[in-house]
């Protein structure tokens, strides 16, 4: 299914489990280079992701140059948010379009998360959805102007509370475009204790009628973080992609590669296996079971023809063959036809 229609319909009605929607957010991780750009796009593709998400910016416009940095700089040494996005931003509308071809050509969706209003203008032309990053969830004139393009919005909701995400939906509510939110941690990476998985609930149970996600900054590891949130509800899936994780600093540290997400979407393939339907329903393989394992109504000692039976006259006994259990208030008091012998199997043909 297209995001466009993924998050029109909004959230599913059967609450059975999902598929979700998968984002492999490649962000700058190609760090200026289309060879690696399209080889992330080919990578996520094969690996099964639904859409690749690149970021556009220019750091001028970004960050001011005395803009500290809040990630592990142990992982990334760049004390600087300018210097570090002024390495990446080299992409601009040209690249941006080549890679939307790419994409198209691979059959993966394109989108890029604009951060300043040129970029978000142009990429208007090239994706089905924006992207806005938790970082402007209190960006109101930003905000504002991407609702003025008419197409959905996924938001992440890092570093915010349950105000400020009702702040934002407002602005989007009253630009009329639909949205979908995602829970997200902005700390990278995210460790495994601070991913409050279970705000997917939360935010499920406060916009029911909206599609629910994850962006996820906790290392891959056995990506069982990914599959925990699927089974809490998240319909779209976003993590940072790389084609080498064991590539220095940006996002190549807490991202997932091409191994990772085929093994994700094997785990989510078994667990919706395993969950199944809510709907409670006798399964065919069952069907033997509920035969010889359920109880019959059986003679507790020999019943003479023509003699009412009594409550003293019965037991019940597996198999289910017989008369059910349940029905032992309509058999008391019955009349059999037939002799009927110790620890036999009542039926109904035996009684009046």
């Amino acid at each position: 299914m297209k995001i466009t229609e993924l998050i029109k319909n909004g959230a599913t009605e059967s609450g059975n489990l999902n598929r979700p929607y998968i984002v492999a957010e490649a962000g700058v991780n190609h760090e200026g280079d289309m060879n690696i750009a399209r080889r992330l796009i080919e990578e996520a593709t094969e690996a099964g992701a639904d859409a690749i998400k690149f970021q556009t910016y220019k750091a001028e416009t970004l960050a001011s140059k005395e803009s500290p940095a809040y990630w592990d700089t142990s992982l990334e040494t760049t004390r600087s948010q300018y210097l570090l996005f002024k390495k990446y931003d080299s992409f601009w509308k040209n690249e941006f379009e080549e890679l939307k071809v790419c994409c198209d050509q691979a059959g993966i969706e394109f989108i890029s998360t604009p951060f300043d209003l040129i970029s978000a203008t142009f990429l208007n032309d090239l994706m089905p959805v924006y992207k806005i990053s938790s970082s402007d969830i209190t960006n109101k004139p930003f905000i504002e102007y991407i609702c003025d393009f008419g197409k959905p919005i996924i938001l992440s909701t890092g570093a915010s509370d349950l105000e400020e995400i009702g702040e934002a939906v407002n602005w989007i509510e009253k630009g009329g475009v639909d949205f979908a939110l995602l829970h997200c941690v902005l700390s990278y990476p995210t460790k495994e204790q601070d991913a409050n998985l279970a705000m997917i609930r939360g935010l499920i149970e406060r916009y029911p009628d909206k599609l629910v996600g994850y962006s996820d900054h906790t290392c891959p590891g056995d990506m069982k973080v990914l599959e925990i949130a699927t089974t809490l509800g998240a319909r779209i899936l976003e993590k940072h992609f790389t084609h080498d994780k064991t590539l220095n600093g940006n996002d190549h540290y807490h991202a997932m590669d091409g191994e990772d997400l085929k093994k994700l979407l094997v785990q989510i393939e078994r667990l919706i296996r395993l969950l199944g339907d809510q709907k409670k329903i006798l399964l065919p393989s069952e069907i033997e079971a509920k035969k010889n394992a359920r109880r019959s109504l059986v003679a507790m000692r020999d019943i003479q023809k023509g003699v009412e039976i009594s409550a003293e006259d019965l037991t019940w006994k597996r198999p289910g063959h017989g008369i059910s259990p349940k029905y032992i208030d309509t058999v008391i008091g019955q009349v059999p036809v037939v002799d009927i012998k110790e620890d036999q199997i009542l039926s109904w043909k035996m009684l009046q």
